[in-house]
């Protein structure tokens, strides 16, 4: 009888044979020329808890796995960079690709199997490649701090998920995590959050707790980080907020506010009324040099500048922002967002990055209109993502009633979590491309990302709890087609996927799924 074939995101196409290859939980890689420089990362890549891979040397024991470079295989194209073929037989395993990322992500499929079947592996024929380009994951670093440790864990983790893209978010109204030497006030100032404790390991181990939390990522820490993801094929994208959500910014420098100050970095969650003001030209030097920093260090091509949930009450006000509403001939104050979007944007594109933008920056744009490079991220719903794309961007979605993992698994009082329920049959559910979005505009649909927002998630074992299963359910959504999906196997293939979480050290909700 032909075994359960449980791998999460499921292959596009696999033929299971009535048959196994029985292992000693020992593997030998070899591969051609092409793929010698992978060799040894990916042997470690194989090596797990339950077996052990070494680069082939001579009288070696174990079973072979062979990878080879090919374009096409049984008339089956793979010049797609991120498509494999996998063939388990009675014998060995053979791995094809034609690109070094396609033969990651035949090793992870390998891999899951491995954590879980090492001694006896169904023997399959696996072609595979991703249905979308962008396969994202965001973690929240402003309202939480996460150890370095604990990040490299989520690189591994949605690698293993053939996840590409790991969205983080550095800075918001309730911490500035990035070093910018021109502000040095950005860190010491912008990184403390009095009263909350998340409190240094240390002083719990010690039974004190501080009242501040001073905590911010060094240059050496982000480029650890990124050339970690590098190595998994995973491209780290930095998000720098603005006009909203900068409380961290001005308590730092508070003369970039209509107001002037004072200004704390708040320990409240929520929509501030406190933003940038858009009538002082100085806060254009200052963000020049932040993105200047965050291009050095992020080499991706994308730099997120957030734009969501900007009010714009003290704009209406302000003798600054009025006065620059005059002079730019504007009908009212809210379309400064557009305003500043485009010469933020401008900055960015300067860099030759380009930048990523929440939904709400395709509002207001009858007189500046938002430049045709910027990708618009929609999280409000799937509509934000159409509409984008029907103005001809390219679009990633996140609707935050599908895809948001602080909201609860489900509605008893006592799970965590907030604002509303998503289960993981939701999840699921999940298409990246929105309704009525047909023909050439679908294919401006870039893929989509599930989002980790950290408010009331302080320790990375409640985040873990929060994040899995639903994380592998949106990794299926983002590999496979809509027609290709199919709940009812996804939850019997979770079953043996828990017991590769539990390997792995992640706590996850093991409670009813629906």
């Amino acid at each position: 009888m032909k075994a359960n074939i449980s791998l999460i995101p499921f292959p596009r196409y696999i033929e299971q044979k009535n048959a196994s290859l029985k292992t000693e939980k020992k593997f030998i890689l070899s591969t051609d020329s092409f793929f010698e420089n992978d060799a040894a990362f990916l042997s470690k890549q194989l090596t797990t808890i339950n077996s052990t891979c070494t680069v082939s040397k001579p009288k070696a024991a174990g079973i072979s796995i062979e990878l080879k470079k090919k374009t096409t295989l049984d008339g089956k194209d793979l010049k797609n960079k991120e498509s494999y073929i996998l063939i388990i037989d009675e014998e060995k395993i053979s791995i094809y690709a034609s690109n070094s990322v396609g033969a990651f992500y035949a090793v992870q499929t390998l891999k899951q199997l491995l954590l879980t079947r090492a001694e006896e592996l169904p023997c399959v024929y696996i072609y595979d490649m991703p249905a979308f380009e962008w396969r994202g994951f965001m973690l929240d670093l402003s309202r939480a701090f996460y150890s370095l440790d604990f990040l490299k864990k989520m690189v591994d983790v949605i690698a293993l998920h053939k996840m590409n893209r790991f969205h983080i978010h550095l800075t918001d109204d309730q911490g500035w995590r990035i070093d910018v030497p021109e502000y040095p006030n950005l860190t010491k100032i912008g990184s403390v959050r009095k009263g909350h404790y998340a409190s240094d390991h240390n002083d719990v181990m010690n039974g004190t707790f501080r009242d501040k939390m001073i905590f911010y990522y060094t240059d050496k820490e982000l480029k650890d980080l990124v050339q970690y993801a590098l190595e998994r094929h995973i491209e780290v994208v930095p998000e720098i907020e603005l006009p909203g959500h900068v409380m961290a910014l001005l308590a730092s420098y508070p003369e970039l506010g209509c107001t002037g100050g004072p200004y704390e970095v708040e320990n409240r969650w929520g929509i501030f009324d406190n933003v940038l003001c858009l009538g002082n030209d100085k806060i254009f030097d200052v963000y020049t040099a932040v993105f200047k920093k965050v291009a050095k260090l992020f080499p991706s091509k994308w730099i997120h500048i957030g734009g969501d949930e900007c009010p714009s009450t003290k704009w209406k006000t302000c003798p600054k922002c009025q006065q620059r509403v005059r002079d730019l001939k504007l009908k009212s104050e809210k379309e400064l967002q557009s305003w500043v979007t485009k010469k933020m944007s401008d900055i960015v594109l300067s860099l030759g990055k380009t930048p990523i933008a929440w939904d709400e920056v395709i509002n207001n744009t009858e007189k500046y209109s938002l430049p045709k490079d910027v990708i618009v991220q929609s999280w409000r719903d799937s509509n934000g993502g159409k509409r984008a794309a029907e103005m001809n961007h390219k679009t990633i979605l996140s609707p935050c009633n599908m895809v948001y993992l602080n909201y609860k698994h489900n509605s008893d009082y006592d799970e965590p979590g907030k604002l509303d329920v998503i289960t993981t049959k939701k999840a699921y559910s999940f298409s990246p491309v929105p309704k009525g979005l047909e023909g050439e505009k679908e294919n401006l649909v870039m893929g989509a990302e599930c989002n980790m927002w950290a408010e009331d998630v302080s320790s990375a074992k409640l985040a873990e709890y929060m994040i899995f299963p639903r994380l592998c359910a949106v990794s299926e959504c983002m590999w496979l087609t809509k027609k290709e999906k199919s709940f009812a196997r996804f939850k019997k293939n979770l079953d043996e996927h828990k017991k590769r979480l539990s390997s792995l050290d992640f706590l996850y909700y093991n409670g009813r799924l629906e």
